[in-house]
Formats: C-alpha cells, sequence, structure tokens
C-alpha cells in the first residue's frame, strides 16, 4: 500500500515510515498539510494518509476537513501525543486515533491492516 505520512516532526515521521515500510508498504514522508494536499492531487496511488495532529499551518484535523472536501476517500489515521478521547465523535470517518507513546508500533500496524 502507498503511505503519505504528514508529520513536522521527521524523527516521529521517519518512526512511522519504518515501521510500515517493515511491513511491506510503500512510504512518502511531507512536513506539512500543503504538502500533503499537493501530493494528494498529484498521486492518485496514495492509499492512505497517517497524520500528525499538531502541525503549523493546516493541523491534522483542518487536514482531514481538506481532503474530504476535494472529494479525495483515502482513509485516514491521525496520530498524536494529545488525549484523543473526544476527536472520535468529532470526525467519524477517521479511520484511526492512535496515541503516540509506547504502543504507536503495534496500533499503527493494526490500523493499517484493518485498512
Amino acid at each position: 500500500m502507498h503511505i503519505l505520512i504528514v508529520d513536522d516532526d521527521p524523527l516521529t515521521g521517519e518512526f512511522s515510515a519504518a515501521i510500515l515500510q517493515q511491513a511491506g508498504h510503500h512510504c512518502e514522508l511531507v512536513e506539512h498539510g500543503v504538502a500533503a494536499l499537493e501530493r494528494l492531487r498529484a498521486d492518485e496511488t496514495i492509499a492512505c494518509v497517517v497524520s500528525d495532529l499538531h502541525m503549523p499551518g493546516l493541523d491534522g484535523l483542518e487536514l482531514h476537513r481538506e481532503i474530504r472536501t476535494l472529494g479525495i476517500a483515502v482513509p485516514f489515521i491521525l496520530l498524536s501525543g494529545d488525549d484523543l478521547c473526544r476527536t472520535p465523535d468529532q470526525h467519524r470517518d477517521i479511520s484511526a486515533h492512535i496515541h503516540k507513546d509506547e504502543t504507536l508500533e503495534q496500533a499503527l500496524l493494526q490500523a493499517v491492516a484493518r485498512l
């Protein structure tokens, strides 16, 4: 699967990419939401977006909203160090909400496998 990872923290983005690449996925990393929108418009092979919540410019929820406004229906996985308990009710079509903690690797692999 071709996965677009959006994270302004290069270390976290590269870690997420490494996890998914080791599982056999092709990953592309961009540092902000505007770059993600450009890539999604340019490449129809992107099958999933994994995005950080807090980023300058467009945050993860704003990015999700813009993607849906464009009519792009790829699965969207949201990563955050914050408590995401309130987010699922507000954004039901987000495929998964993953907390950046010691369970990140397992949770990310399980979320992508469910897609």
